[in-house]
């Protein structure tokens, strides 16, 4: 819409703005009319009319088979068009329209805003299957009449009540409509089974919403007089209504067709099982976190008594294979005290690449500085466990063994992630500007414990691939290449 207002039409941004209002209530007015929406603008020299916008009802059969969105008409060749658009009223004149021998009456409502009216909305309702109308339909077609009346006034929407309709209460919902004192005119059988659900016994109609509803709803005081005024309609409102029997969504509208409030509609859903498994997952995240806390401090308990053993060890290669084991067991730690704070099985690995690396770089045995260059991204869980570790045994195997204890150097860790979210790929270099690799060496032979960890989680558990290269200049580089899904 943004485009085709800017392209065709002199509209101002605060009255596309005012369109993208409407546009995000109007399934109302097109649920209530069983009638289809075709919004039309003139464009900029006056000579046509754009449609921006369309809504089909989901209370009916559509009148428009095709996509209207994008149209060009010619100025006199839609006369309800103009007259609505010049008049500023709503036409209803003219016999029903034929479209693939389908009657289609056709109704104008201007769509005003301080006083000018923007465009014009074309109501289109397929006759085909016109019956007699029940109470109900009656009800929605005259609300559909008062909020229509609102719009070409500039009632409707209202300012500020912006309303998201995929978790708003629709009109198939439950739906009731009440006078200007709050009393229940008509109650859906929807909307009377949800009442029914909060522990009502009795009917809706002629009882005060509010009153009915914070009677209902679980207190140890006096009646919520603020609960009985929203329920009453007096404002545009959305709530929610909870007892032991379930919990109501509800949406206030008032309505005010001629500038007096002469009513309300309210729109109610019964969400108690939504309610229910939104508690359920709450309950199962919180689970999850503190499984992974547990588990995290654990794991600092299995290394703080790998250090108390390591201290007792009288030989130096036993020693060192523990406080090996403690690093293993720490860059674990950090992985599961991340996903202690998070809402889902995601990480951001930045953060663990970080600290994992200020971990190794305690054992350098020379002024050798550890970095991170590139982003490494969210990673899931099941990724960023074996990922923290193999990290760990690359810049554990980069310090111990490319610089002697006197020397200075560098180790760089590099991590870029390319390809789709679905199908992306992590390429992470660890180059070192060391002593370099021994003559003949081979690391897919190599008997270091720490490589061959890496070589079993890159390849067996990462499904990557895992390679030890001489650097470009002077030194190792490991080069691990990774298919990553989530977020970058």
């Amino acid at each position: 819409m943004n485009d085709l207002v800017r392209q065709h039409t002199a509209l101002s941004d605060t009255d596309l703005e005012w369109l993208h209002l409407l546009v995000s209530e109007w399934q109302l007015l097109s649920d209530l009319s069983f009638a289809d929406l075709v919004l039309w603008v003139p464009t900029r020299d006056g000579t046509r009319y754009v449609s921006v916008a369309q809504m089909r009802p989901n209370t009916g059969p559509t009148s428009y088979q095709d996509d209207m969105v994008g149209h060009l008409v010619p100025r006199g060749r839609r006369p309800l068009l103009d007259a609505a658009l010049d008049e500023g009223r709503i036409v209803r004149e003219g016999d029903p329209e034929w479209r693939e021998e389908v009657p289609v009456r056709v109704e104008s409502i201007p769509v005003r805003r301080d006083g000018r009216v923007l465009g014009v909305i074309a109501r289109n309702t397929n006759l085909l299957t016109v019956r007699t109308p029940s109470r109900l339909e009656l009800t929605y077609l005259q609300s559909a009449s008062d909020l229509a009346q609102m719009i070409a006034a500039g009632a409707f929407p209202f300012p500020g009540q912006q309303v998201d309709m995929d978790a708003s209460p629709r009109v198939g919902d439950g739906l009731i409509r009440l006078d200007a004192d709050g009393i229940v005119q008509y109650a859906s059988p929807n909307g009377l089974s949800a009442y029914h659900r909060l522990g009502l016994a009795s009917d809706l109609v002629g009882h005060h919403l509010g009153t009915v509803t914070a009677e209902l709803a679980p207190s140890r005081g006096p009646v919520d007089e603020a609960l009985v005024k929203v329920a009453s309609g007096y404002a545009p409102r959305e709530f929610e209504v909870e007892c032991a029997g379930g919990v109501i969504q509800l949406r206030a509208i008032p309505l005010k067709p001629k500038g007096v409030r002469i009513g309300s509609l309210v729109l109610l859903r019964d969400v108690t099982e939504l309610r229910r498994r939104e508690r359920e997952l709450i309950t199962k995240d919180a689970t999850i976190r503190e499984i992974h806390h547990r588990v995290k401090n654990n794991l600092q308990t299995v290394a703080a008594l790998l250090r108390l053993q390591s201290r007792r060890m009288d030989s130096e290669q036993g020693r060192e294979a523990l406080n090996e084991a403690v690093r293993r067991v720490g860059s674990i730690a950090i992985v599961h005290e991340t996903l202690s704070q998070n809402l889902d099985e995601r990480v951001e690995f930045d953060e663990i690449a970080d600290r994992v690396i200020a971990m190794v770089s305690e054992i350098s045995p020379g002024k050798v500085t550890c970095r991170r260059t590139g982003r490494f991204g969210i990673l899931d869980a099941e990724v960023a466990t074996p990922l923290s570790m193999v990290l760990t045994e690359v810049l554990q195997n980069a310090l111990e063994h490319a610089f002697a204890v006197a020397d200075h150097g560098t180790v760089e860790v590099s991590a870029v992630r390319g390809g789709s979210p679905t199908e992306g790929r992590l390429l992470i270099t660890v180059t070192d500007d060391g002593r370099g690799l021994p003559e003949g060496f081979d690391p897919k032979q190599a008997g270091n414990l720490g490589l061959q960890i890496v070589r079993t989680l890159v390849e067996g558990e990462l499904g990557g691939t895992f390679g030890m290269v001489p650097a470009p200049e002077r030194g190792t580089q490991v080069v691990l290449d990774l298919p990553v899904q989530g977020l970058k």
